[in-house]
């Protein structure tokens, strides 16, 4: 008899089938791209205070975590993490300039002086009515407009 493992002096066992290849790794995007968005939608809303600081420094952040994941070769839009970048960068810029105006305006028109006022007048409806009034006259005094009064 034959001794276990085959035919003494046999052809060997074929060799193995060959493997697919590795799947290729897809590139990590999302940060340069969610950089961009977010940076667009900072620009459309950059006269608020929040869509042009507080998303132009969000889309900063992941434009620069975007750009490091190109670096490392785990993503391939580089151009779209800088856009971001920039854009975000520009959104801080213009918002805090209309943070300035804004707060410059409320200044002008008498807000400090509004909040004073109903500090002054607690829970007193009469008094906190007067002073909307001459809120109201200052801001169309300083503006030129005509508000109309709500009920």
């Amino acid at each position: 008899m034959y001794p276990p493992g085959g035919y003494p002096g046999g052809y060997p066992p074929p060799p193995p089938y060959y493997g697919y290849p590795p799947p290729s790794a897809i590139p990590k995007n999302g940060l340069g791209i969610a950089s961009l968005v977010l940076a667009i939608v900072g620009l459309l809303f950059v006269w608020s205070v929040f869509g042009g600081v507080v998303l132009g420094l969000v889309a900063t952040v992941l434009g620069f975590l975007g750009w490091a994941r190109v670096k490392r070769g785990e993503a391939n839009n580089g151009g779209v993490a800088i856009a971001g970048i920039v854009l975000g960068i520009v959104g801080i810029v213009v918002g805090l300039a209309f943070a300035a105006i804004w707060i410059a305006l409320w200044k002008d028109v008498g807000g400090d002086n509004y909040f004073d006022c109903l500090d002054r007048a607690g829970s007193n409806r009469i008094r906190q009515q007067q002073c909307a009034d001459q809120f109201r006259e200052n801001v169309q005094d300083r503006l030129s407009v005509t508000l109309t009064p709500t009920p």
